[in-house]
């Protein structure tokens, strides 16, 4: 039997492609293997409501799988959206219910199934739309009445008002009152007409702004979720450290009281002697002042040794000149 060195690598790196290639097949389409990663089904709405591949599936509120694709259905001429969904270990009846669902204010949406049924769903048979339901999406209606808004002829609703008002001149008083309230209506839109078309407009405007952020608000949700269950991992620990904090300043309170009578006196004599210290400073500065040479030549003389080290100045008259300190000039002999 040949040994490796031996053999033709060729073949053997072409094999060892192919298997890596198949390896890596294997774990990018895990996820879209049949049997393993749930069952796929799918089901038909008249909208797509804003809902995209890899939101939630929900049972309940729990997630259970998740959107796989979100596309025209073009057996029926395009008037229809097709969702292909999965769900995991979740069991699906023949007369399940699905609803797109609104899962944030900013937009986000999520797939609401209510299984339900004698039988399994086949899996090869839609949801048709008599079982499916969308939301009503708060920023289309903003959009929707900005757009209608802004078709609206004011000038021409105000002479409607007008006419409306001068119709019933001769009606009684409270309804030319009603129609006088009208009339002050009419005019307050048409002068407010360019502020109110402005308004809408920047409503439409912070709608798309929040939907275009819509991700950085999960994760913010999602960060201020893990910090919340940190604290409560951790509740135990900071309730411990609290109460031995709590323990410790009562202690020490107990400790000050019981010392008390102790304490006093000795903080009173200490003030006494800062007094003292605060009174003779000029005195302390100066001893300490002439106190330095002194010790300096103290230690002069004995840190030579086990002996004295100096001399006697003057012993002699030949040499008593360079020892007599100077006089000032003008002093007395």
């Amino acid at each position: 039997m040949r040994s490796f060195k031996e053999r033709n690598p060729v073949p053997i790196g072409v094999i060892g492609t192919v298997v890596l290639l198949g390896i890596t097949a294997l774990v990018y389409f895990w996820g879209d293997l049949p049997g393993i990663s749930g069952t796929t089904y799918e089901a038909e709405f008249s909208e797509a409501a804003g809902l995209r591949a890899d939101d939630e599936v929900r049972v309940a509120g729990i997630k259970v799988g998740e959107i796989k694709d979100v596309e025209l259905d073009s057996e029926h001429g395009y008037s229809r959206v097709l969702v292909t969904f999965r769900v995991d270990d979740t069991w699906i009846g023949d007369h399940t219910t699905a609803a797109i669902k609104i899962k944030t204010l900013l937009g986000r949406k999520f797939l609401a199934l209510h299984p339900t049924g004698d039988e399994e769903q086949d899996p090869d048979t839609r949801i048709g739309l008599d079982r499916t339901a969308t939301p009503y999406d708060v920023t289309q209606a903003f959009e929707g009445l900005a757009d209608t808004v802004g078709d609206i002829d004011t000038g021409q609703l105000a002479d409607s008002f007008r006419t409306i008002s001068d119709t019933f001149a001769d009606s009684p008083e409270h309804v030319r009152s009603a129609l006088d309230g009208l009339t002050s209506l009419s005019h307050t839109i048409s002068s407010r007409d360019t502020q109110l078309a402005q308004l809408l407009a920047n409503t439409r405007q912070i709608t798309t702004t929040l939907s275009g952020t819509n991700s950085e608000f999960d994760k913010l949700l999602d960060d201020g979720k893990l910090l919340l269950d940190e604290l409560n991992n951790r509740r135990d620990a900071i309730h411990k450290l609290l109460t031995g904090t709590t323990d410790l300043a009562r202690q020490l309170s107990g400790l000050v009281a019981d010392n008390q009578k102790q304490l006093g006196p000795a903080l009173a004599q200490l003030d006494q002697v800062t007094d003292v210290l605060t009174k003779y400073g000029t005195q302390l500065d100066r001893s300490l002042q002439l106190a330095g040479p002194y010790f300096r030549t103290l230690t002069n003389i004995t840190g030579s040794g086990q002996w004295l080290d100096t001399y006697v100045c003057g012993l002699v008259p030949e040499n008593r000149e360079p020892c007599m300190p100077k006089r000032p000039s003008g002093g007395a002999k």
